[in-house]
């Protein structure tokens, strides 16, 4: 019996993002909660907005990639229980098909560790989340850029530091 997806709205994904912040042991003041994952959405949409990118997938990863960690430093298994969780929501909390599901659960599955990809919508997820890298201190590098649009604003955010570092380091 073939999925038939029903569109989500807001409300659905509010209910998702209840859901993700009950199961999110961190808190919402974490590096890696709620601001972030809003931060990630935004970054997301305006990255669909350029490549194409499936929105849907991208609002979905944006609030379950960081969902299940247990630690703001080092937790290298938070993506693949995060996408486990996948398989106890999906159905229940909204419907994708099959084949959109599968890239919402590779790009959760898989995005740290420095992957980049041509897929569209896994590169807008990954860059989103990227993008958002400052909040830690650190300022991503284009290698680990997959999109387009992501290299041209990872060039800004570094151009940005540069200037801000040059401009401290001629005050001192």
């Amino acid at each position: 019996m073939p999925v038939h997806a029903v569109p989500l709205n807001d409300r659905d994904f509010n209910r998702v993002q209840r859901h993700a912040e009950s199961v999110f042991v961190l808190g919402p003041n974490s590096v890696h909660g709620p601001d972030h994952w809003k931060r990630v959405g935004e970054a997301g949409l305006a990255l669909c907005k350029e490549t194409g990118a499936d929105k849907t997938v991208v609002r979905l990863f944006a609030i379950h990639h960081d969902s299940c960690r247990l630690d703001d430093g080092a937790d290298p298994l938070h993506g693949p229980r995060a996408a486990d969780m996948l398989g106890e929501i999906a159905g229940e909390l909204f419907i994708l098909e099959p084949d959109r599901l599968a890239l919402l659960e590779y790009a959760i599955r898989h995005h740290t560790g420095g992957r980049t990809s041509d897929d569209p919508t896994i590169g807008a997820c990954w860059d989103a989340d990227r993008l958002d890298l400052g909040r830690v201190g650190i300022v991503p590098h284009e290698r680990f850029v997959s999109t387009e649009s992501g290299h041209r604003r990872i060039q800004l955010i570094r151009a940005e530091h540069l200037s801000t570092r040059n401009h401290d380091h001629r005050h001192r």
